[in-house]
Order: C-alpha cells, then structure tokens, then sequence
C-alpha cells in the first residue's frame, strides 16, 4: 500500500491515498486509499462498478492534459505529471493521476515485496512531504526516522511542491542494496542521512498473544488478502480469548478488504454507505461472523479510510470497544479512471457514512474511551472487562 513505498495509499496526502475507494495513504514510501480497484479498471465492491465512465471536469482536465503533453512527445511521466497538476488545480485535495508503470508497481505492491527503505509519507496542504509513518524494521527506522518528519530531498533534489509519486519513485529506485540520500527536517533541525534500499514485505497482518486470554491483530493496511488473514486469526483464536485489532497507524487500503474484516466480527448487516456522484450505495458484511468474542479496536489521528471505515462499522453496530485518539478523517471516495496516454487518474467521486449515518471526511472517528500512549495497555484492562466469550 504505499506498502511502503508504493503508492496506494493518500497521496495529496500522499498521491497514493487515492488508489483504493478511497479511503487512505500508506506510502512507507508508499500510499493507499480507499478506491476499489481490482486492476482492470474496475471499481468493485459488493457491486461492480465501471469507471471508465467518471466524466466530469477534473477527469477532461486530466485527459486534455495528457494529451497535450502527448502531443508535445513528452515522456509517460511528464504526461502524467501534467495531469496530475490539473487534478490539483480542480481542487480534488485526494485525487491523483499515476503514469502506467506507477499504476502496475502500484498493483504489485498489494500482493508481494517491494524495494524501499520503509517510510509511509503524505502531500500537506502547503506541498510539504510529510512522514506519517516508518515501518519496524526497516532502513528509515534504523536511521531513526520518525513519523512528522519532513522529507526535503532525495538524492539532491528538492521534493517539497513536486508530487509525492516523484520523490517515492526516486526513494524506491530499482534494487535492494543501493543507495539513496534523504534530506530531512525535524523542527528547526535539517540532516541528510544515507539509506541503503531493502527488499520490504508487504504482508500488514501480524498477529500475536500477549496474554494467555488476549489475540492482538496488528493491521498495518488493507492489501489483497487481508480480511481473509483476520477472519482465519478470529476463528483460529483461542476459544476465551478475546481480540485487540490495531488499526493505529493504518492509513487504509482496499476497501473491499475492509468489507471482509468485518464480516469477521458481523453476522451480517450494514457496514458503510457511501454515494458516487449523487447515487446511493451500501455496503454489508458476510452473515455467520464471530458476533461473541469480545473485541476493543485500537485507533490513533493516522487511522484512515478503509480503517476508519471498518472502525466506524464496528463502533456503531456496538460490536467493539474503541480505544486510542481521533482518527484521521478520511470519508471520500476514488475511482480510477484510464487517460488517453495509458496513466490513471484516481478521483474523488463522493463520501462514505458509517451505518449510523455519521460522515468521516474532515471529523474522523472519536474514541470511546481516549488514550494516549499507553493506548495498548487500556485496551488490554478494557478487553479483560469485557468477559470470555459463551
């Protein structure tokens, strides 16, 4: 999602929000949003959904420029960065245009590996590159690179203004091993550290047990496969133990996974609805879920999208106890759409409710009890509250 280093997830937050209903940013060097889509250039979800009719003014913007920079025999990535700036121009804070091979490396980064160095980042609203994240383990993380970072250059050259794609792209660069220089700012401080460039899994579950009676599901975004990975660690569980899902962090993904993780929890029922340019949709879990074991969700101001979604579903069905902080508050949805020189523009086309009717986009999810950093401990005391399941 930007699994780390890819783009799918925010991207005017991070140009990668955008490849997923919409809903997030996962850069790690990468991005993920909360679009659906399934790499042929559909939108699915519990419908499908083409979207190669999305047809409105920032999608003509998009392709005229494309066209234009096609004509002018410029290359896929100047095309793309033209259409990319007349989306910016419209005002779309969350859509974003992607040249072809950014769009495949995009796809490829929901399944398997990538080479990067493990950071997450966003676009601000000033054009800043901002660092939402550094995945454990990773080269950014031994360089003692932290989330609110500012990412100022890679290899010399400046990347505040330039679309996050750009500097992901030169962060990513083509193999493990290599390496690359970062400049950064912290504050008032400025320092360029030199990164070596690693082959970085994908995979966003983790899954642990803490207590003899507590499951801890750590979901970093939702990739391919995801959902399904949390319904077997829910079913596999332990027959007394309760569940911590931790969603802190996770600046979404696939939305459709989202719809699945629920379903874990769910015996059915609304999960979301959303509208796309006017019409009403919905979304519903899967009947036969884990509806007794006891559940606490874990969230923080980087929980987006697909993950606010899945939190919203859970919360108002009064299915978990929520923990942590305010999420972030990304409720709009993308659709891919294909422009004339073979790139992809990811646009938002509406927002989602969760089933109570409450819109995310601008006010984020608030906690049913607020914590700090000692969020997993709280969780845990709240978890051990909730009984054993029957």
């Amino acid at each position: 999602m930007s699994g780390p280093d890819k783009n799918f997830w925010p991207r005017r937050a991070g140009r990668g929000a955008a490849l997923t209903l919409v809903f997030a940013s996962v850069l790690a060097t990468g991005a993920v949003t909360g679009s659906w889509p399934d790499g042929g250039g559909k939108h699915v979800g519990h419908e499908e959904r083409p979207v190669a009719d999305v047809r409105e003014q920032p999608l003509d913007d998009a392709s005229r420029a494309a066209r234009e920079a096609m004509s002018e025999g410029k290359s896929p990535q100047q095309s793309a960065q033209a259409a990319d700036e007349a989306v910016s121009r419209s005002g779309d804070r969350w859509g974003a245009v992607y040249s072809e091979a950014e769009y495949e490396e995009f796809e490829q980064s929901l399944d398997g590996e990538y080479t990067g160095v493990g950071l997450w980042a966003r676009r601000t609203a000033d054009g800043r590159i901002q660092v939402t994240g550094v995945r454990a383990g990773s080269p950014a993380r031994a360089a003692g690179i932290r989330a609110g970072d500012r990412l100022t250059s890679v290899d010399g050259r400046p990347v505040t203004g330039r679309p996050v794609t750009e500097a992901l792209s030169l962060l990513r660069g083509e193999r493990a091993g290599t390496t690359v220089r970062v400049g950064l700012k912290r504050g008032t401080r400025a320092w360029i550290r030199t990164l070596r460039r690693a082959n970085l899994s994908t995979d966003s579950v983790a899954v642990t047990h803490p207590t003899r009676d507590t499951v801890l599901i750590k979901v970093s975004a939702f990739t391919r496969g995801t959902g399904a990975r949390i319904a077997e660690a829910v079913r596999t569980a332990p027959a007394r133990a309760g569940v911590v899902l931790d969603l802190r962090g996770n600046s979404g993904g696939l939305v459709t996974e989202a719809v699945t993780a629920a379903s874990a929890f769910l015996d059915g029922g609304l999960v979301a609805t959303y509208d796309v340019r006017g019409e009403q949709c919905a979304l519903h879990a899967k009947r036969g879920g884990d509806t007794a074991r006891p559940l606490v969700v874990l969230v923080d101001g980087g929980t987006m999208s697909a993950a606010e979604l899945l939190t919203g579903a859970l919360q108002d069905r009064g299915r978990a106890v929520v923990v942590g902080s305010r999420t972030f508050g990304k409720g709009s949805v993308q659709m891919p759409s294909r422009l004339p020189d073979g790139s992809v523009a990811e646009l938002t086309v509406g927002h989602y409710r969760t089933p109570s009717g409450h819109s995310v986009d601008g006010r984020g999810i608030t906690p049913d009890l607020e914590a700090g950093d000692r969020a997993l401990g709280r969780a845990e005391t709240v978890l051990s509250g909730l009984g054993h399941p029957s």
